[in-house]
């Protein structure tokens, strides 16, 4: 298949199909006569796991990492949970500096008198914290 063939099924872009080869992610495809990249059964198995792997939010180097470790079928998997396990880490972290960032967030729109833009407690709060410090 032609890489626009690839990037459709995998529902990837083109250039991200061409980055992933660039990085070493994606095998080379063999080139057929006229010079197109002509990519197979494994370039769509691989390009599909990469996509779902970053919509998992894995980062490339763990995507890498995933894509070496699946390559060895016989090894055990404990290296995969471990990576998989400091992924869920991050995303908790994340999930709780958001929720973190939710309660100020509604704080602030709570503190709105519904007055003039001048008196505003949301814009007073996103500025400078010196301008908020002379104000109080």
């Amino acid at each position: 298949m032609k890489i626009g063939e690839l990037a459709s099924a995998t529902a990837t872009k083109v250039e991200t199909v061409r980055y992933y080869e660039k990085i070493g992610l994606l095998a080379p495809p063999a080139r057929t006569s006229a010079n197109y990249r002509a990519y197979g059964k494994e370039h769509l198995a691989r390009l599909s796991f990469i996509r779902r792997a970053r919509d998992l939010g894995f980062t490339l180097e763990a995507v890498r990492e995933l894509l070496t470790l699946s390559d060895d079928k016989a090894r055990s998997c404990e290296a995969v949970d471990s990576i998989a396990r400091v992924h869920l880490a991050d995303i908790e972290r994340k999930i709780s500096d958001l929720a973190a960032l939710r309660t100020e967030l509604d704080r602030v729109i709570g503190s709105c008198r519904r007055g003039t833009v001048g008196d505003c407690k949301i814009i007073e709060t996103l500025g400078p914290k010196d301008a908020r410090a002379s104000v109080i």
